[in-house]
């Protein structure tokens, strides 16, 4: 048993001498990794009230947009850019208001709400998606310069087609044919055969007296894309 103590007091006196050494290193630590979890718990719950509360103000909007209210729908949505600026429900609340604008005939305004997104976007796509509806609505106001430059920029890889039909569009506009059959052939290549708008683009083509039976098969490319992006 004396042997038993001496053992258990050795011990003792190692735990001792190591709290001693690192006892306030330790605590520190402690103290570190609780804050973080304290932290991300409280950052977690906060993204989650702002997803919550973003949500309802979209639901908001939409019926606006139903009741085709533009000004409260311009209100929602400014409220959404002003809370939540970096979110996709606010980019996806500014294409939905510059859709009604665009449809109510307030060119300006829905132009403005789509440059917001293509400053604002955080992915490429709904960069890409806003630059093609502002380049249709330009057209619609006929900023027909304007809008070629906001085609030029590089599109996202699957708004490539819908990005040439529409440059196309524009050049035809200016009385530009030849560059129109160029830009609506290489729309017609990048568009997935699959894809029910390659009929209009080829319909394009046959008005302006061209053929693309002997065309080559494209690569495939995305028709949600072709579906989601024709409207300005």
């Amino acid at each position: 048993m004396a042997q038993l103590d001496l053992e258990e007091q050795e011990q003792l006196d190692q735990l001792k001498a190591f709290w001693k050494r690192y006892g306030n290193l330790l605590l520190v630590l402690l103290i570190a990794v609780l804050a973080a979890y304290v932290g991300w718990t409280r950052w977690n719950a906060h993204q989650q009230d702002q997803a919550l509360q973003a949500s309802a103000m979209y639901d908001e909007l939409d019926k606006a947009v139903t009741a085709r209210d533009v000004p409260k729908a311009a209100q929602v949505v400014n409220d959404l850019k002003s809370r939540y600026p970096k979110t996709l429900v606010a980019q996806q609340g500014a294409l939905l208001l510059a859709k009604l604008q665009f449809e109510s005939k307030q060119l300006d305004e829905a132009q403005a709400s789509l440059t917001w997104v293509t400053e604002q976007a955080t992915t490429p796509e709904y960069q890409a998606l806003a630059r093609l509806r502002l380049a249709g609505v330009l057209m619609e106001a006929k900023k027909l310069d304007e809008a070629l430059r906001v085609l030029d920029k590089s599109p996202a890889p699957e708004f490539e087609a819908l990005v040439a039909d529409r440059r196309g569009d524009v050049l035809l506009a200016l009385n530009k044919p030849t560059e129109a059959i160029q830009a609506y052939n290489q729309a017609w290549k990048a568009m997935d055969a699959q894809v029910d708008y390659r009929r209009v683009i080829e319909g394009k083509l046959g008005a302006l007296g061209v053929s693309v039976d002997e065309q080559p098969s494209p690569a495939p490319a995305s028709a949600s894309a072709a579906a989601s992006g024709a409207q300005p």
